[in-house]
């Protein structure tokens, strides 16, 4: 449990000496501009997260299965409604579970099981550099922040997403916590620099998952550690999947690998120590509809028939897990 947090670190990147200050603040200015614009689509997010500016929690509590941000006695009711409505603003909640201030979010994913299952092969994270690329709402980096890594930098493209993050840290107030809306690919512009890199749940959305496991290596401090988890196909060849046009009815996914497939990449890409130790299959108690999600969800991406397969009649998905070390 945390209270009354205290500031850690204001400037992320004079912990990354190595990367490329310059062209970061390039980026930065230009994706803030295209941010900051005065469009509905960017203050459909912008706004809420920014109406919560002066709100700060006192009571923080990360290290159990919900992050909890706030007790529901630190406000008065008024406010107690107000951020309940601005947390809705921000769904399909898709990470959690969280609450804030009392407000039990449920999200579509129970993400404490994932967490839960890397635990026992998570490195120490005390004054590390860490990068947690798709970083989502943040779920995963407040479960890391109670191990006092040094920073943090959550690479979210997504505006739902960014300030979905940026609101939940507005109240929780941890410092040495950052999300840039970069994605994947601008993970070049930090070689050398991260201790561990967190990649769950992204790999099958690339077009070129070689290419992209090679600038993570490079974004890496020697005897850094990888924590990859993906979406996969059962089997024991070293294969993947590659849907005509959708895969459990996403269209942006294009690889489904096996696990040995994924450790054949991780090691043709130069890692080391490839260590495979997790594997379930998926299931609607995981990932599923709730208040907070109310989209479609795992059980309509299967054929209601045959639950072993996809709607598109191809392999229904497990989730499978790998440590790496960077050379």
């Amino acid at each position: 449990m945390l209270h009354s947090p205290k500031p850690v670190m204001t400037n992320y990147l004079s912990s990354m000496p190595k990367a490329d200050h310059k062209a970061v603040g390039a980026l930065q200015k230009k994706l803030r501009d295209r941010f900051n614009q005065n469009k509905k689509g960017f203050r459909r997010f912008r706004d809420p997260y920014e109406s919560l500016s002066g709100v700060r929690a006192q009571f923080l509590d990360f290290d159990n299965d919900r992050v909890v941000i706030g007790e529901r006695g630190e406000i008065d009711d008024q406010l107690h409604q107000k951020i309940h409505t601005v947390l809705k603003e921000f769904m399909p909640w898709r990470k959690g579970p969280f609450s804030v201030f009392g407000i039990e979010i449920d999200a579509e994913w129970q993400s404490q099981r994932k967490w839960n299952r890397i635990v026992p092969v998570l490195p120490d994270l005390s004054n590390k550099v860490v990068a947690d690329i798709g970083s989502n709402n943040g779920y995963y980096m407040f479960r890391m922040a109670t191990q006092k890594p040094a920073c943090v930098l959550g690479f979210e493209p997504y505006i739902q997403h960014y300030y979905t993050f940026k609101a939940l840290n507005q109240l929780a107030g941890q410092q040495n916590l950052h999300v840039e809306p970069f994605g994947v690919e601008d993970i070049g512009l930090f070689p050398e620099t991260f201790d561990v890199v967190f990649l769950m749940g992204i790999i099958y959305h690339r077009i070129s998952p070689i290419e992209m496991l090679r600038d993570i290596k490079d974004s890496m401090k020697s005897g850094g550690a990888l924590i990859l988890e993906s979406q996969a196909i059962p089997g024991d060849e070293p294969v993947a999947l590659f849907p005509a046009k959708t895969y459990a009815k996403v269209p942006g996914t294009y690889f489904v690998p096996t696990a040995n497939c994924v450790a054949n990449w991780l090691k043709r890409v130069g890692f080391k120590r490839v260590e495979f130790f997790a594997a379930h299959p998926m299931n609607s108690e995981e990932q599923r509809k709730t208040d907070w999600m109310t989209f479609e969800s795992y059980s309509d991406f299967l054929d209601p028939a045959d639950q072993s397969r996809t709607i598109e009649g191809y392999p229904a998905p497990i989730r499978i897990y790998f440590k790496a070390i960077a050379p």
